[in-house]
């Protein structure tokens, strides 16, 4: 998750702070918008959660 943060601050000129909301908003756009890969999205950023804790 850190390499997405890092990147949005990089390409979009984002704080980590705004980044994290950006990533929110979008996870929660998909999930709205396409429910059925509600369970995936939420993995996809778990999984992303674990990797950066290590």
């Amino acid at each position: 998750m850190n390499e997405l943060i890092e990147r949005l601050g990089t390409e979009a000129g984002l704080t980590p702070e705004q980044a994290q909301k950006a990533i929110a908003s979008i996870a929660n756009f998909v999930k709205e918008k396409f429910p059925m890969l509600g369970g995936a999205v939420d993995q996809i950023f778990a999984a992303g959660n674990k990797d950066d804790e290590s």
